[in-house]
Formats: structure tokens, C-alpha cells, sequence
């Protein structure tokens, strides 16, 4: 299912992204429970460490056995330090590429969810090459021989974010941002003051319908009113149905039509007219 709502809607992106950032707001684990059966989560990147940021596994979806990779954020303080705020490092990464690999040998379907502010800027983390981990799943995401669908499920954070959001489909809930970088940061680098962030927001166009005009997604869905934080069991019915629907539509594709079209799609970034 998918919204066509008015995208000269009332809600200013700077209130969409407090929505986006909301407690009760689902998380990856949540869409797990709720849409998927039999999850089996894998740790370790086989290099380094495991991080709890991203949960990875297999799992099934409506029967199919599937793979799922999201990023998990935490809800109250010792989640939140246990998953790093939902700021995966390196071996974050490279867990996810395990996972997705292993999809490829047994011919799962991949799923990923996006719920990030970015990737963990610190010194450790690009020590262990975060870069490096980053460009690498970009690379590996266009060649998967898998149906891959992406959703922006909250926040979608600059590389931390693309890191695991190259897919056939890419799906963003109605109330999920989804920007090259925070409006935090945004403000800090443009006018030396992160309290400008409202100011970026309305500048940055990360939201679901920005998006879609500009072809970065493609499929809207809809959350209940107020956000999916007041009614989660309705927005997760919702992103079941969409969920479906696009990857059904991803199986039917010929392996060399889907790889065709993800490539010529991520061609296509960036592109406009005017």
C-alpha cells in the first residue's frame, strides 16, 4: 500500500523529524517480531567484534525464508550505550555484508531497515577502516543476485544509512526523514549553530514526499495519524502490506532485469532538471 497524500502537508519537515525521532516510534526489532517469524539473529563481522548496533539473522516473511539487517537504537539509557544510539561502526558494517552474502548463497531475499542518525564518527571507528566498511556494502548491495528491499523505518543518516540502504526497492514510512546529514549537524557547519537545526530541516528536503519527487525512493507508506509511535500495531499492519507487496514484485523480475535496474536506478541519483 501506498500514500498519496498532499506533500504540501501541514507538517513541517522539522516536526516530521521529531516524529522520526520519537521513543515509542517502532524499531527494527519491533518489525521483526511483529512481521517476521522464526528470527535467528547472527553476531560478528568474523573480523573484528560484533556490534550491537545493527541485529542481523534470517528469518521467515509470510513463509519466505528471508534475511533481515536493521539498525536498532535502544529505548531507555543502558539499551541505548548497549547499541551505541543506533551508530553502527565498522564491523557493524561488515556483519550486515556477512549476512547479505549469505542471503545470496541461499537465495533469501534481504531486508533492511533504516533508523540512524550516522555512522559512529569516532576515532576507533575510523581507525577500523569505517570508510572503507561503508563504500565496500555500497559496492557489494549493486551486485546482490537477492531481491533486496530497503526501509526507511526512522532516521536515515548520510553513509550510515546508505551503507545498508541500496535495494531494488526502497521504501521510507510517511513520517521517516532521510538526508545526507542531521539537520544538527547541517546547521553547524553552515551557520556555526546547531540551534539553527529547524532552520536546516526546511532546507535539506529529507522528507518521504521530498523524496519520492525526486525519484530517492519509491514507495511511501503510510503511518495511522500522529505518527507510528500512537498506534504501532496499525503502522506495522501497514508496512506488512507494503513489505509484500514489493517483494513479490522484486521475485518476478529476471535476476538480469533486477540487476539492470537497480544499477541504472542508482545511475539515476542525483540527476534533475530545472
Amino acid at each position: 500500500m501506498e500514500i498519496d497524500a498532499n506533500p504540501l502537508s501541514k507538517i513541517t519537515p522539522y516536526e516530521r523529524l521529531q516524529i522520526a525521532r520519537a521513543a515509542k516510534r517502532p524499531y527494527a526489532l519491533d518489525v521483526y517480531e511483529a512481521l517476521f517469524e522464526n528470527f535467528v539473529e547472527l553476531h560478528g563481522d568474523r573480523r573484528y567484534g560484533d556490534d550491537m548496533a545493527i541485529v542481523a539473522g534470517t528469518a521467515r516473511f509470510h513463509g519466505t525464508p528471508v534475511v533481515v539487517i536493521g539498525q536498532q537504537k535502544g529505548r531507555d539509557t543502558k539499551e541505548r550505550r548497549l547499541r551505541n544510539f543506533g551508530m553502527p561502526k565498522p564491523e557493524g558494517y561488515r556483519k550486515a555484508l556477512r549476512v547479505m552474502k549469505l542471503a545470496e548463497k541461499f537465495s533469501r531475499p534481504v531486508f533492511t531497515f533504516i533508523d540512524t542518525q550516522g555512522a559512529y564518527p569516532g576515532i576507533e571507528a575510523e581507525e577500523r577502516g569505517q570508510a572503507e566498511a561503508i563504500a565496500y556494502n555500497l559496492r557489494e548491495m549493486a551486485k546482490l543476485d537477492v531481491p533486496v528491499i530497503v526501509t526507511v523505518i526512522g532516521e536515515g543518516g548520510s553513509g550510515g544509512a546508505l551503507a545498508i540502504g541500496v535495494g531494488d526497492r526502497v521504501l521510507m514510512l510517511e513520517n521517516a526523514v532521510y538526508s545526507v546529514i542531521s539537520p544538527e549537524g547541517c546547521a553547524a557547519i553552515l551557520w556555526k549553530d546547531a540551534a539553527q537545526a529547524e532552520r536546516a530541516a526546511n532546507c535539506l528536503r529529507l522528507t518521504a514526499h521530498d523524496l519520492k519527487q525526486l525519484g530517492i525512493i519509491d514507495v511511501i507508506v503510510p503511518e495511522p495519524k500522529g505518527g507510528a509511535h500512537n498506534n504501532a500495531e496499525e503502522a506495522l499492519r501497514l508496512l506488512d502490506g507494503a513489505l509484500k507487496e514489493n517483494l513479490e514484485s522484486a521475485m518476478l523480475m529476471q535476476r538480469s532485469v533486477r540487476l539492470k535496474h537497480r544499477f541504472e536506478k542508482l545511475r539515476e541519483l542525483g540527476k534533475w532538471e530545472g
